[in-house]
């Protein structure tokens, strides 16, 4: 595997001033504002006012550019100690901050899952993640799974979520327009079906920011429900 991680960084030029870190910062931006499909290393560099090969001299490939804002989100996230919040107050928390980091960045369900995650910031993650459901109980490989299965509610409800709103974004209406016109295209086809009609109608009466932030609280607390509930069988 070629990474940007693993692969030995060269030394800069004496005279040259961009930084690794204002290649993130504008990749970041970039990304938040025109998606994946509008990155390149020509928009960036015009971005940075600078030439193309003061960018190469910091990343070879597109592909790095993905692998550091990937780990520059991954620093974005907030993990405390067991030891200060408790493992299921820390997961609550970990498990909502990733859910906003996703959120507010789009693009990343396009992008997260093609290269692995093996940056500073996430190695970070990774080892305070472990280390919170270690001091939960958790033994062995289900410490890794107990993890694995809190970050994985997370990414399936939020990368849908984010999926939907960029969607409607380029498509230059509201996600509240959007979702009232689907909700009423779907109201006619399951007229007939009164469980179905019910289900409709109760989404039509709450915003979908509400609705979203419900599902995903229920969802979240249904899960650590299930697994605090394994550990007091193991015990």
């Amino acid at each position: 595997m070629d990474s940007i991680w693993t692969r030995q960084r060269p030394a800069s030029p004496a005279r040259e001033t961009l930084s690794r870190d204002q290649i993130v910062k504008a990749t970041m931006e970039l990304l938040d504002t025109e998606g994946v499909a509008g990155l390149s290393m020509r928009k960036l560099a015009a971005r940075l006012d600078s030439g193309a090969t003061s960018l190469y001299w910091h990343v070879q490939t597109k592909d790095d550019l993905i692998d550091l804002v990937i780990d520059e989100v991954y620093g974005e996230i907030d993990l405390p100690d067991a030891e200060l919040a408790g493992w299921r107050a820390g997961a609550l928390l970990f498990a909502h901050s990733l859910r906003a980091a996703v959120l507010r960045h789009g693009w990343l369900p396009e992008v997260i899952y093609q290269r692995p995650s093996i940056g500073p910031n996430a190695v970070t993650m990774g080892s305070r993640g472990l280390k919170l459901f270690t001091a939960a109980g958790f033994t062995g490989r289900e410490i890794d799974y107990a993890m694995g299965a809190v970050m994985s509610f997370v990414f399936g409800s939020a990368n849908s979520q984010a999926s939907w709103e960029a969607s409607v974004r380029r498509s230059g209406r509201s996600v509240e327009q959007s979702t009232q016109e689907v909700l009423a295209e779907v109201d006619q086809l399951t007229a007939m079906d009164p469980a179905m009609h019910e289900s409709v109608q109760r989404r039509r009466v709450v915003g979908m920011d509400q609705l979203q932030n419900e599902s995903f609280a229920y969802g979240l607390d249904s899960l650590l429900d299930g697994l605090a509930a394994r550990l007091s069988a193991a015990r």
